[in-house]
């Protein structure tokens, strides 16, 4: 048994998802620590397979025999389950810590239901405390960092990291984000920017908050 107290609850987390999975279903899998615990608890139910949201995830999948599906063969999901940097009172998140967040948010539009697993650490009044991954073409990263900080960002190339798509991370500092899903499409409308790691377009339907007292079911909708 684990003597990390956050490491229990993203255990706690992920042990309350698994309620949630259906059999016979293709599910969608995230990236991250908690996403992990939950990969290690994934033989317990018995799953059609999964549409993973990185290839480190996919990977993990593969080790454990789960049958890996591309989006394109599926359509769509019924469920995608995945964690967060930062999640507020509406379910809106930053996420991308992990610079998997272009396919992340490909994989939770295209699911009926997003569930949010998260240590109780993750929840804020308002976005922004964690800086916001932007992924970027690779031509276009000077450009970009000029137009954020224009908007007040502090942008910081992630260096030696390259996402899935071959683009580089900025991870941007300070930004005031007072209308989460306003703030997404603007910086999505900065030309060369790919995705952004806020996540209100993709909110999450319900969020599964683990603390010292066990973990509570938040519905946002």
């Amino acid at each position: 048994m684990t003597t990390d107290p956050k490491l229990a609850q993203k255990q706690a987390a992920a042990k309350a998802a698994l309620a949630h999975i259906d059999s016979g279903i293709i599910l969608g899998v995230g990236t991250g620590s908690t996403v992990n615990c939950l990969i290690e608890l994934l033989p317990q139910v018995r799953i059609k397979g999964a549409v993973a949201s990185s290839q480190v995830t996919e990977d993990q999948l593969r080790k454990l025999g789960i049958e890996i599906f591309d989006l394109n063969q599926v359509g769509s999901l019924d469920l995608y389950i995945d964690g967060a940097d930062e999640i507020d009172a509406h379910g809106n998140m930053i996420k991308g810590g992990g610079g998997a967040l272009t396919r992340e948010k490909i994989v939770a539009a295209a699911s009926d239901e997003f569930i949010c697993m998260v240590d109780d650490s993750k929840i804020v009044d308002r976005l922004g405390g964690f800086p916001v991954a932007i992924e970027v073409l690779p031509q276009a990263r000077s450009y970009v960092a000029r137009e954020l900080v224009k908007l007040g960002g502090e942008p910081v190339y992630r260096e030696g990291f390259v996402t899935d798509y071959g683009n580089v991370i900025l991870d941007t500092y300070d930004l005031i984000i007072e209308d989460a899903a306003a703030f997404e499409a603007r910086l999505n409308n900065i030309v060369g920017v790919v995705c952004n790691g806020i996540f209100a377009a993709q909110s999450a339907d319900l969020m599964l908050k683990a603390g010292a007292d066990g973990v509570q079911t938040v519905k946002f909708r």
